[in-house]
């Protein structure tokens, strides 16, 4: 997942290929033809609606560009994050960076040769061993 602190993130409204989609908003409804960013918003760190469109978007739309978390990020939502889809995290202003990869290196199973399937990769690294 590619991180990046709060000073260093833009949002371009005017580009067409991103889409930023409001955490009340259906994904299913969202117009995806020419977009490769969607930018999910986190209002505060209790509503993870945002999760729930980011697996959405991954799943069942099969959307294969950025799916970009921004709004009230925490570091201790890192992991959980890239579980469900996102593959960029804006940081809250006074989250830090250096903390934040070190929290998402703390979990080693959720990455490549992962014990347990996520949004991207459904199955499990037992699952894709046997396969192969």
């Amino acid at each position: 997942m590619k991180l990046l602190p709060f000073t260093d993130a833009t949002t371009p409204t005017e580009d067409p290929g991103v889409l930023v989609l409001a955490n009340d908003a259906d994904p299913f409804q969202a117009p995806l033809d020419g977009i490769r960013r969607i930018d999910l918003f986190f209002p505060k760190f209790t509503d993870g609606r945002a999760f729930s469109q980011a697996f959405l978007l991954r799943r069942r739309r099969e959307f294969q560009g950025e799916i970009r978390a921004t709004g009230d990020v925490l570091v201790d939502q890192l992991a959980q994050m890239e579980r469900s889809g996102f593959d960029t995290a804006v940081l809250r202003a006074d989250q830090d960076l250096a903390v934040a990869q070190r929290v998402l290196s703390s979990y080693p199973g959720y990455g490549v040769g992962k014990y347990q399937g996520d949004a991207v990769d459904v199955q499990p690294h037992f699952k894709e061993a046997a396969t192969a």
